[in-house]
């Protein structure tokens, strides 16, 4: 059984996507064009990436970014950028966890309403007595937070990825591991534009609630 570790000692990992036209949030783009959907996409990883620091400032906790392609100006500072490593999601995410090199909890960058209260939260469940692994299944049925006490590539072997059973079959690779897993709170994944503006209205005042607007303002002519 896990015993209690210091939350400051749980690596916040970002696995992301450089925000480039055509090849980011592509499925919004039939709505707000492949620009549109790079400039939410955009918003969506820096609303993210301001959470987590927000939530590391607290303890100084280790904030890492695995990413494929490059940082821009959307990069705030205190984080290591690292590549994806090659390979399906399941490696990449696996790699994400290696590199961090002890626990940690991973985010995307499909939730831009995320919290730095509900990583701080996540973490600090991560590292109580008897929990091995913390899991936040997203409407979708995917999962939009996965922490582990210890990187295990096993963790992903099998499970299928962006499907509606993503989630459900996480949840059984971490129990085929042995893993006492605690489960967060639901989120909804910003992937089709009913999606972005159903999270745009739970957080009016943020960057990616602002670029939803000036990119259907900018569509509509």
């Amino acid at each position: 059984m896990s015993t209690a570790i210091d939350p400051a000692e749980v690596t916040l990992l970002v696995i992301a996507k450089e925000p480039i036209p055509g090849k980011a949030k592509t499925r919004l783009s039939p709505a707000v064009g492949a620009v549109g959907a790079a400039r939410l996409a955009e918003a969506a990883l820096a609303d993210t990436l301001a959470a987590v620091a927000a939530a590391a400032a607290v303890r100084g906790s280790r904030m890492l970014l695995v990413l494929d392609g490059s940082p821009g100006a959307w990069l705030p500072s205190g984080f290591e950028v690292v590549p994806q490593r090659s390979g399906g999601l399941g490696e990449r995410l696996a790699g994400a966890f290696e590199d961090a090199g002890g626990p940690a909890l991973l985010v995307g960058m499909d939730t831009p309403q995320l919290s730095a209260k509900t990583v701080r939260s996540a973490s600090e469940q991560l590292s109580e007595p008897g929990v091995d692994a913390v899991l936040g299944l997203a409407e979708d049925g995917g999962w939009w937070a996965l922490g582990l006490r210890t990187p295990d590539a096993r963790a992903f072997d099998g499970v299928p990825m962006s499907k509606s059973d993503t989630g459900a079959v996480q949840i059984q690779a971490l129990d085929a591991l042995g893993l006492s897993t605690r489960r967060l709170g639901r989120m909804v994944d910003v992937d089709t534009i009913e999606d972005a503006i159903a999270v745009a209205a739970s957080i009016p005042n943020s960057r990616f609630a602002r670029t939803l607007r000036e990119v259907s303002a900018a569509e509509a002519g």
